[in-house]
Parts: C-alpha cells; sequence; structure tokens
C-alpha cells in the first residue's frame, strides 16, 4: 500500500520474501539509526502476515500448536511465541495477540505467511476458523525514545496507560485501527495495524511531522544489537529454538504441544548454543562466516553487522556445546 510513497522518498527498494521493500532511504544509515536510539523513526512492516484464529477452541488450538502458554495472555496482551513442527524445530516466530476469549491474531514472517497458514490448517483438530488476512492489512512499525509523545500529539491518541506487549482499538479517519506496544528495536515502540485503505494517510501524516522513514538495513543493526533472532538466520526448521537462547519462550509445564519432547531433549543434552560476539579488529562478519578457535571449527555466523552504536562489527553465531 506504501509503495508508491517509498518511490517518492527516493528508497533503495529490493526484494524481501516475495516483497519489494525499502532497504534504505536518500539520507545514511547512521541517520536512519540515530533517529531510532535518540528520537522517532517509521518502518514500512506490512511485508509481516496477520492470520485469524477464531472459535470456542481457539486456546485449546494454540497451545498446541505453540512453545508459550496461550492460558498467560490477558484480554488485549500480546506475546511472542513459536510454532514449532514435531521434531522441535522452529517453524517461524510470532506474536500471539488476544482480542477476547475466542478470538486471537498472529502476525508472522512475510517468508512464512503461506507455510504457517498450510500448517496451522493441516494441525486444525480443534475446528477453529482460521484465516489469513495478510493482503488486508499493513504495518507501521514507529520506534524511539520519542515514539509515544509524539504519536500522542499528531494523532491525538492517548498511549500513555499502555503497557509492554499490549494492544488497544483506536479509531483514525473513520476506521477502526489497532496500536500494540511492540518492536523490533529495543527502544520505545508501537506498532499500528491497520487496512490497506488508510495506512498512506497515517504515513503521510507522520511523515510530515519528522517521524523519519527508516529501512530495513537499519533494523537488521538495531535487532542484532539488542540480540533479536531473525527467521532464516537465527532461528529455522532446522533450528531448535533452545539453541538460540529462547528457553523463556516455552512452557513445559503445558501438557502437551508440538515438539515437546525434542525440546526437552535439547536442553538435557545441549548441542550448540546462539552467542552474541564484538570484533576485534575492523571488519564485519557475515551469515555463515566460520568460527575457530585454537585452528579448530567450533560453528558459523547467523547474522552478523557493523554496530553504529558501537563502532565495531559484531554478529551472533552458532557454536557447538
Amino acid at each position: 500500500a506504501l509503495y508508491s510513497e517509498h518511490e517518492k522518498l527516493e528508497a533503495k527498494i529490493v526484494p524481501f520474501a516475495g516483497y519489494l521493500m525499502p532497504v534504505s532511504y536518500s539520507g545514511t544509515l547512521a541517520d536512519e539509526y540515530n533517529a531510532v536510539r535518540n528520537k522517532v523513526g517509521i518502518f514500512d512492516v506490512s511485508h509481516m502476515g496477520q492470520i485469524f484464529i477464531e472459535g470456542p477452541e481457539s486456546v485449546q488450538f494454540l497451545n498446541y500448536v505453540t512453545t508459550n502458554n496461550i492460558d498467560k495472555i490477558k484480554i488485549g496482551g500480546a506475546q511472542y511465541n513459536m510454532f514449532c513442527n514435531n521434531d522441535g524445530t522452529v517453524i517461524d516466530d510470532i506474536i500471539v495477540y488476544k482480542k477476547s476469549e475466542e478470538s486471537f491474531f498472529i502476525i508472522v514472517n512475510a517468508s512464512n505467511i503461506d507455510k504457517d497458514y498450510k500448517w496451522l490448517n493441516k494441525n486444525n483438530i480443534n475446528n477453529v476458523n482460521i484465516r489469513n488476512l495478510s493482503d488486508q492489512y499493513s504495518i507501521l512499525a514507529i520506534q524511539g525514545p520519542l515514539s509515544r509523545k509524539k504519536i500522542m500529539k499528531h494523532l491525538d491518541i492517548n498511549l500513555s496507560d499502555m503497557s509492554f506487549y499490549t494492544f488497544s482499538i483506536f479509531k483514525l479517519f473513520g476506521q477502526e485501527i489497532i496500536i500494540s506496544r511492540t518492536g523490533y528495536t529495543g527502544e520505545l515502540g508501537y506498532e499500528i495495524i491497520a487496512d490497506n485503505s488508510i495506512i498512506p494517510k497515517i504515513w503521510k501524516r507522520l511523515v510530515d511531522c519528522d517521524f523519519v522513514p527508516c529501512g530495513l538495513a537499519v533494523r537488521d543493526i538495531l535487532r542484532i544489537e539488542m540480540k533479536y533472532c531473525l527467521y532464516g538466520n537465527d532461528l529455522s526448521d532446522e533450528i531448535n529454538p533452545i539453541q538460540s537462547g529462547l528457553k523463556w519462550v516455552i512452557d513445559l509445564s503445558k501438557k502437551n504441544f508440538l515438539g515437546k519432547k525434542y525440546i526437552e531433549n535439547e536442553i538435557n543434552n545441549p548441542s550448540r548454543r546462539l552467542i552474541c560476539f564484538k570484533m576485534i579488529e575492523k571488519a564485519i562478519p557475515r551469515k555463515n562466516y566460520e568460527v575457530y578457535f585454537n585452528d579448530e571449527l567450533i560453528g558459523y555466523v547467523s547474522s552478523g553487522t557493523f554496530s553504529i552504536g558501537l563502532n565495531s562489527g559484531i554478529g551472533l553465531a552458532f557454536i557447538d556445546y
């Protein structure tokens, strides 16, 4: 919905997960980085998918197909979670939002929308209603220490009582929108989920009010600095979530969920772990670079970048346990 807006801003457009996405804008990466870390930046993350789950048995269904505990989500709450397959490796990392006791929606990764939707339907033993509405909605991520203040001022919306990982429904331009206090940068931030028809209006108003447009390139730097995993790099259908340091997203008190036995086995018999590292010399680590210790190959880089904040190459790597 915002493609023409990115063109007007002279964004560098690249293919990503089947979409054409802005990787950076006409300024520098440092401008975008500093906006998010010090003021406020705005990202178009409309490539993310939206899948809706509804019905009396939605909680039981979601508890079976996810690793975290759906019972712990309050109405108006959100939860970081994962789909794992029968072997305990990650199909996708997701955020589950609870609208009511029988109504949920899930934000999934762009590259996994079709895979997730088919997999959910395949495991729909509870006969819940599953709808893929990814083509209907767009998402804006507004991130930075001034995000709350500036959203409240320029959209005339009260966010003062919104806690981390909660959401509320507001009315804007005559339509309902969802605003959640979530993000992928480590800063105070919010995400706006709205119908494609009004997202351009919201984008234009905020950009006109000095919200700095930011692209995929700086988003990757920001998330690596926080050790936030990226699906396809630090998570995949060949990686167990325990290996990625995500034990906190697993609730083993649940009687049963897909992959539980293999996740427990990884806890009891560790094979590899995701670690953070910083380069000593001036160099930028890249995905799949090999990691050695005393001339012995011990692992590989899963994500790497140049950290603007640290003025150094940094990365994440899987190391043999």
